[in-house]
């Protein structure tokens, strides 16, 4: 049997080598300061000033003179003569009525028209002849005018027992068709004169950002797939929030003719730009610290030597600064670098 030997020094001397090189190599931790040291922060100061913040909204494309039309009698409908998307030109047939029991009535009101002149003429000439009384004459020309009246109304009534355009445009929605029964008012289309008139958008808007929006604020359209802006201005605001959703909207016309293609309800995007200013501060995004909503936190140092952590009210956020509605009253320092380390009290070194 080979009798056992003890590596030699030599042998060993690589492996202890790279023991070695291992270990005086290692990357210390990154030691965080500890509350009692001063934190090295960085400082500007404060100053407010007057700022305006552009808002985001979107919303739907329509135009201004959308119409519903409907028949101003009840009755049968006996024919639908255009469909949703249609073009139509002004004064076209739109819809019919079954006409026969408004011809009923017309007729009615004629055979009781010409009863009432009959009747008036009669009393006409027995009251020459002193044998109809003065009052019996004039009931019977009352008789004759609510007569005609009524055949007026009639034949009023018959008139719009059709639908014709009042504009050229197209029809956007359909409700009925032939066949159905429609009530008085009851709406049977919609149509705008879309190849006439100009596009608004209807944005919603929180209540914050209306109130800060006035008629005649300038604005920017974006369209879905189309790199360019149109310039466009506020022309409406609503009055009363929306019963459903709580939300209020601005009405956005365009400034220029929109060459692109667009229907009623197509989605749409705006920047408006508010000629309200607003009081505040404008402050580096380090700066910020946790942020929910319109709430966030900052530091700032009176003395220059404690951290003091304060809740602001924010306004518009971006990549660079955040706008400071309220919240910084009085204060005249704002930590911007090394907040991560800071608690409110920490001791602070603040660097040039």
């Amino acid at each position: 049997m080979k009798p056992f030997t003890f590596p030699t020094l030599a042998k060993l001397a690589p492996v202890g080598l790279l023991l070695l090189f291992a270990c005086g190599t290692s990357t210390p931790e990154k030691k965080l300061p500890s509350r009692s040291e001063a934190i090295p922060v960085k400082t500007v100061t404060l100053q407010s000033g007057a700022f305006a913040s552009t808002i985001q909204a979107s919303g739907t494309f329509s135009t201004k003179d959308e119409t519903l039309l409907s028949f101003k009698t009840g009755g049968i409908i006996s024919g639908i003569f255009v469909q949703e998307g249609d073009p139509i030109r002004k004064g076209q047939l739109l819809a019919t009525l079954d006409l026969t029991e408004v011809d009923a009535g017309v007729t009615q009101a004629k055979l009781a028209f010409e009863k009432a002149k009959r009747d008036s003429e009669r009393a006409a000439r027995l009251y020459q002849d002193s044998v109809a009384t003065l009052e019996q004459f004039q009931n019977s020309k009352t008789a004759l005018q609510i007569a005609e009246q009524q055949l007026r109304a009639a034949e009023f009534n018959k008139s719009y027992s059709e639908i014709r355009a009042n504009r050229s445009g197209y029809v956007l929605r359909k409700f009925v068709n032939s066949g159905q029964q429609v009530g008085p008012g009851a709406p049977v289309f919609q149509i705008n004169g879309a190849n006439q008139t100009s596009w608004t958008l209807q944005a919603t808007v929180n209540e914050q950002n209306w109130s800060s929006i006035a008629i005649g604020d300038s604005a920017t359209l974006l369209l879905e797939n189309v790199v360019e802006k149109i310039p466009g201005k506020v022309i409406r605001k609503s009055q009363a929030a929306d019963m459903a959703t709580g939300a209020y909207w601005v009405e956005i016309q365009a400034e220029k003719e929109i060459d692109y293609a667009l229907a009623s309800g197509m989605f749409g995007k705006a920047e408006i730009f508010p000629s309200q200013k607003t009081e505040g501060w404008l402050i580096p995004y380090e700066a910020l610290l946790d942020a929910e909503g319109e709430i966030g936190y900052v530091f700032v140092t009176e003395d220059r030597k404690i951290a003091k952590k304060v809740q602001v009210k924010l306004g518009k956020l971006d990549i660079n600064q955040v706008q400071v509605k309220s919240g910084l009253e009085n204060q005249k320092e704002l930590i911007v670098s090394g907040s991560a380390y800071l608690s409110a009290g920490s001791s602070i070194l603040i660097q040039d």
